[in-house]
């Protein structure tokens, strides 16, 4: 049932903002229309617990010349599709970390940007990952050396030739005029490198497979600071939908132990280990309630609708729980990998919706 705190405004917006989130993540996702993400109806809230805060627009300045862009987020906002970045300013040239999702979000990155690196050139651009509002906006930078996994590149150039030719137009996205043009990394990196901008080390390493199996990290140690990108999310459910969440796990824990203080999410305000703690403690209670459900012989879209996060119901995009549970069952059955299993998600979240609303709560 409903909670009766949860008002028919509380629930129409709650649905409103993860059905119109979802259609942008569908529409400027740089996947094939085959690989998209089903929509999935939002649990209630637990009325336990307090709603997430909202954030702000921002670039902000870390650290001499080393700069944050994060994009606004909080209850009743799109989440999907709007994701952080980052500017490292050097002596003669700029590196830029992700270029975000969509023409107006990388227009308005980009202006911010060239206002805090002077007549400095934007000159090298790291992809975090392959997923569509990291990579969408690299038209925008180009020419420019595009720097990603070896994984990150092979997945964006598998959906060149499929990108539609203009941007659809949305509100806060595109105006529907833009060209659009997907731009793959021109270099990789399957370990780790070291780039030096004035007297601190940039190391832009592979933690190993994540969030994705092509995640990049940066990590600056003079300044004890980590854009760790979609390997964290801050207030918002993570996406586990290309994900190892147990191996995703272990990489959270190496970095609680390494010297860092200030983290940069790939979505959510700026962090720090705490933060990043709770991201994971979302996951290890999700473990726990799935292979539980797993065990007893239910269905993966039953047990997403039986589930209970707590606070994490009060996340943004709650509803990823639908994405995030068939990915933990293929992971303890040993049938997961690299791709977003779209068959077994369609199915799950297709019952999931069916039981939210013989409940009384519909998309």
């Amino acid at each position: 049932m409903i909670p009766d705190r949860m008002t028919r405004r509380d629930v129409i917006g709650r649905v409103t903002a993860a059905t119109l989130g979802m259609a942008a993540a569908m529409r400027y996702a740089a996947a094939p229309a085959s690989a998209q993400i089903p929509i999935a109806t939002p649990p209630p809230p637990d009325p336990r617990f307090p709603q997430v805060p909202s954030w702000k627009n921002e670039l902000r300045e870390l650290a001499p010349g080393v700069f944050a862009y994060i994009q606004a987020g909080g209850p009743g906002l799109i989440a999907q599709g709007v994701s952080n970045a980052g500017l490292i300013v050097g002596d003669d040239h700029a590196m830029i970390i992700d270029a975000t999702g969509a023409p107006v979000h990388a227009k308005h990155f980009i202006a911010a940007a060239r206002q805090a690196a002077g007549d400095r050139p934007f000159r090298r651009l790291i992809n975090t990952h392959h997923h569509g509002d990291h990579v969408n906006g690299n038209q925008f930078f180009a020419p420019i050396e595009i720097v990603s996994h070896p994984y990150c590149r092979d997945e964006v150039r598998k959906v060149v030739a499929t990108t539609p030719a203009v941007w659809e137009k949305r509100d806060g996205f595109a105006d529907g005029t833009e060209q659009r043009r997907l731009v793959p990394p021109t270099a990789t990196v399957e370990g780790k490198m070291v780039f030096h901008y004035g007297d601190s080390p940039v190391e832009v390493f592979h933690p190993g497979p994540a969030h994705t199996y092509g995640d990049l990290m940066i990590y600056l140690p003079k300044y004890r600071l980590l854009f760790a990108s979609d390997v964290a999310f801050i207030y918002v459910a993570p996406f586990a939908h290309n994900a190892h969440v147990g191996k995703w796990l272990e990489t959270v824990d190496r970095i609680l132990k390494m010297d860092v203080e200030t983290i940069v999410p790939g979505h959510g305000p700026i962090s720090g280990k705490k933060e990043l703690a709770e991201m994971a403690e979302y996951f290890r209670t999700l473990q726990r309630e799935v292979k539980r459900r797993l065990d007893a012989g239910m269905s993966p879209g039953s047990a997403a609708a039986e589930i209970k996060l707590g606070k994490f119901d009060n996340w943004i995009g709650p509803e990823r729980i639908v994405m995030n549970t068939v990915r933990l069952y293929n992971e303890f059955r040993g049938t997961g990998g690299p791709d977003y299993d779209i068959p077994a998600t369609q199915k799950a979240t297709e019952e999931y919706n069916a039981i939210l609303a013989s409940r009384g709560l519909k998309k």
